[in-house]
């Protein structure tokens, strides 16, 4: 007999109501999006103003407010490859290790005699010895700076390699160290780009490592390629230096283990500094815009304990010399230091604007990329090229979707109309899901479904094709349906898992546009087997309770 409980029924009908209910918002897709963006920024800004509540009105806050988000190629924006540039780090890691080795030796003096700095490529550090025969004595001393390279692949092996060529120790970084250098920089790279369009506040945007040292970026809403590389371009890169000489030439050589920077708001005026830092922005966990003493626009920082340290046994030993603040190698400003700092927080001023106070803050919290960036393709995709995606999408959903339905009304009759309902539902359900979980759709997602449009009845064929062969058995019309289910429910759950395995397969292993048809595969797989062994089950045996019919025509 066909009977399903009442609990069933409500269930079955209450997960529907939920799908329809998440899936609504993307009916109303422009107002609910000016909605979620007024909501968010004043949570940002911590009130709102007139604008922003006529804008938040827009959609009621009781209910669901989740779009599916559009990707790249159906909103438009910008699409971005670059490659880390590794070997810049070599260069700042050799900067940052000669003061380490020249104290280290100077330690040794009468035995290697007097050190001095020789120009070296940008991967290494050559010193020269006066005393060439305490090179063995040099080569120790300097061996206990390295480390262990903090690596999987790198275990055993040591940060540092030297050597001696004639009276020259030289110091470069092992292989294994460059290796995981490489790794970490491009990871860094990877983070940090991320942080800076986040803080921007676009949308889903695509960023993922590919290969070993290129970063693909994909940001959709944004006006162009040029737009997105001033947003991740800037290195934002803050150190601070002792000052050798203010009003340098800066065509003379600035010496050894010094560089001639200019300063950034004075014509003509250029700062001779040491080239190894004495703190960098990696130490820095803060950065706010404000306002000097004067009513200017500024902006605080505050660094860890290791570079708070630093800056404050620094400022206590240099009272009375200029310290430079240096910002992608131009001076900010290079004040006097007049008393100790301890705490390790100061403020940076400069003949700026709020706008740029602002925006210099937001880059020093995200922190400065690692490596300069040197982008090999750029493309910029426009609004009506990702409105032509949307409307050739939508037409061949249509057209799938009517083609579907008429050759289910054919071959099944009122049951084929069953079937008709609950491929409707399904779509709902799928955008609801999609909804829920904030995914993107691509183009290839809107082909995943339209690929379950096709797929969604293949398991209410199987079920009406058993009911058939059950009513040649004179069995009655009841027991025919409920045999047709029970017998087509292996066929349909085997079917099914198969393909929702390798939906999982391309997800896991696939990316971009390849994981946005796996979603939409997969989620319409699920929906799918709901509406087909739930929703048209239930409607078949309403229909056949109202009813009561002698014989089935199927």
């Amino acid at each position: 007999m066909l009977q399903i409980d009442l609990w069933k029924r409500v269930l079955i009908w209450a997960v529907v109501a939920a799908g329809l209910v998440l899936a609504l918002p993307n009916l109303f897709y422009e107002r609910v999006e000016m909605h979620n963006d007024a909501v968010a920024a004043i949570e940002a800004r911590g009130g709102a103003t007139a604008e922003l509540s006529a804008e938040a009105d827009l959609w009621p806050e009781w209910m669901p407010s989740g779009l599916v988000n559009l990707g790249l190629d159906l909103r438009g924006g910008a699409h971005l490859l670059a490659e880390v540039q590794v070997e810049d780090v070599y260069e700042s890691r050799m900067e940052a290790l000669w003061p380490e080795v020249r104290d280290t030796l100077r330690d040794e003096r009468d035995t290697v005699g007097t050190i001095r700095l020789q120009p070296s490529a940008p991967d290494e550090l050559r010193v020269r010895l006066s005393q060439p025969e305490g090179m063995a004595r040099a080569i120790e001393v300097v061996r206990g700076l390295a480390r262990p390279v903090t690596s999987v692949t790198g275990t055993g092996a040591q940060d540092l390699d030297v050597a001696a060529e004639g009276d020259e120790l030289v110091v470069t970084l092992s292989e294994a160290e460059k290796r995981a250098t490489d790794d970490r920089t491009v990871r860094q790279a990877l983070e940090i780009i991320r942080r800076r369009i986040d803080e921007v506040g676009t949308r889903e945007p695509t960023i993922q490592r590919q290969g070993a040292d290129r970063i693909l970026i994909q940001v959709p809403g944004v006006g162009s390629a040029a737009e997105l590389k001033e947003i991740i371009g800037t290195t934002a890169q803050l150190t601070f230096h002792p000052v050798v000489s203010r009003n340098a030439d800066p065509d003379a050589a600035p010496g050894i283990g010094n560089e001639t920077l200019p300063a950034m708001d004075q014509e003509g005026v250029f700062y001779t500094v040491e080239s190894a830092p004495v703190v960098t922005g990696e130490q820095l966990v803060d950065a706010q815009p404000s306002f000097d003493q004067n009513g200017r626009p500024a902006v605080t920082f505050r660094f860890n304990p290791t570079g708070a340290r630093a800056f404050g046994d620094y400022t206590a030993e240099n009272i009375g010399n200029p310290f430079a603040i240096v910002l992608d190698d131009e001076v900010i400003s290079a004040p006097v230091i007049q008393s100790h700092i301890p705490g390790g927080t100061g403020i940076i001023t400069g003949n700026f604007t709020v706008e740029e106070s602002t925006n210099l803050a937001v880059l020093l919290r995200a922190g400065a990329l690692p490596a300069g960036l040197e982008f090999l393709e750029e493309r910029t995709i426009g609004p009506e090229l990702g409105a032509d995606s949307i409307e050739a999408g939508r037409i061949a959903t249509i057209v799938a979707f009517a083609a579907v339905l008429v050759f289910m009304g054919l071959s099944y009759g009122m049951f084929g109309l069953f079937a008709n309902v609950a491929l409707i539902l399904n779509v709902a359900l799928i955008f609801g899901l999609l909804s829920l979980i904030g995914a993107t759709l691509t183009l290839p997602g809107i082909a995943g479904i339209v690929l379950t449009v096709g797929m969604a009845v293949d398991a209410n064929v199987l079920v009406f094709e058993r009911i058939r062969e059950e009513l040649k058995t004179a069995k009655g019309p009841a027991r025919a349906i409920q045999l047709g289910y029970e017998k087509a429910l292996s066929a349909i759950v085997d079917a099914n898992i198969t393909t929702f395995i390798t939906a999982v397969i391309l997800y896991v292993m696939g990316s971009g546009p390849v994981r946005g048809f796996a979603i939409t595969l997969g989620l319409g797989i699920l929906t799918s087997v709901f509406t087909a062994i739930f929703v048209t089950r239930l409607l078949i045996v309403m229909w056949f309770e109202r009813r009561r019919p002698r014989t089935l025509e199927v």
